[in-house]
């Protein structure tokens, strides 16, 4: 009888266990279900690549640059978005929610400033900022074909191109490709700083003058004009590894 017993406790324990692994079977399914439907539905709203939330609008988006460069600056960086869930979810599109227009400054990489992810940030870089035809059509590329709600024109602290176009007002000779560059921070320059005063005042007021370039810019004016769309200037400051908007 007691072998009756064991034997038929035993059977029990196996049915169970084949209950607790078809409904687990069942809820993984239907998670993927559901998780599928999230991206599908709506991928500004939810995170194509590995379910995190996207920032709505313009604010919230720099609010999310500003959080990512805090914890870059204090060390405590979160390294978002690299995982391999997140790499196979990335081939079937992408749903970047700024586009950052930077210099090429190896110091100034806007994925490590703002402690962003594959995926985050649509990155455009030229030296000093200069804006061009490919530059431009970059960057509206970003905001008309893929929906991004802010651009953040990104100057930073000791910037060659600056500097390069500074000096060559001096009498300097630079190579041809070098001297296009300067030609076009050069309106940025103000003549009644002297040295290093004039190369850093003309950082700022260069970021100025290309974020009002690209707000007037007809195919992003109308976006800006309701709301869709903001053009935000910043420096990146070298010896505090901070990001300010330029006012």
């Amino acid at each position: 009888m007691s072998v009756d017993r064991d034997c038929g406790s035993e059977v029990v324990v196996a049915r169970r266990r084949l209950v607790r692994v078809r409904l687990s079977g069942a809820a993984a399914l239907a998670a993927g279900l559901v998780c599928g439907s999230s991206a599908a539905s709506g991928p500004r709203t939810q995170a194509a690549a590995g379910g995190r939330p996207r920032p709505l609008g313009p604010g919230r988006a720099w609010s999310e640059l500003e959080a990512g460069n805090r914890r870059w600056r204090t060390f405590h960086e979160s390294h978002p978005d690299r995982a391999g869930d997140v790499r196979r979810a990335l081939v079937d599109g992408q749903h970047p929610f700024a586009v950052v227009l930077g210099c090429v400054d190896s110091r100034v990489p806007p994925e490590l400033v703002f402690d962003q992810g594959l995926g985050d940030l649509l990155t455009v870089r030229s030296a000093g900022e200069v804006l061009d035809e490919a530059v431009l059509g970059s960057i509206a590329y970003g905001v008309l074909e893929l929906g991004v709600p802010l651009i953040v024109v990104l100057g930073h602290q000791g910037c060659g191109a600056v500097a390069s176009a500074v000096h060559a007002e001096a009498g300097g000779e630079l190579p041809a490709h070098i001297r296009y560059l300067a030609d076009r921070i050069r309106p940025a320059i103000d003549h009644r700083l002297q040295g290093k005063a004039r190369i850093d005042a003309a950082v700022t007021e260069n970021v100025r003058r290309v974020r009002a370039r690209l707000a007037d810019e007809p195919d992003l004016a109308a976006r800006v004009a309701d709301g869709r769309l903001a053009v935000a200037g910043a420096r990146y400051e070298l010896t505090s590894q901070r990001v300010r908007k330029v006012p």
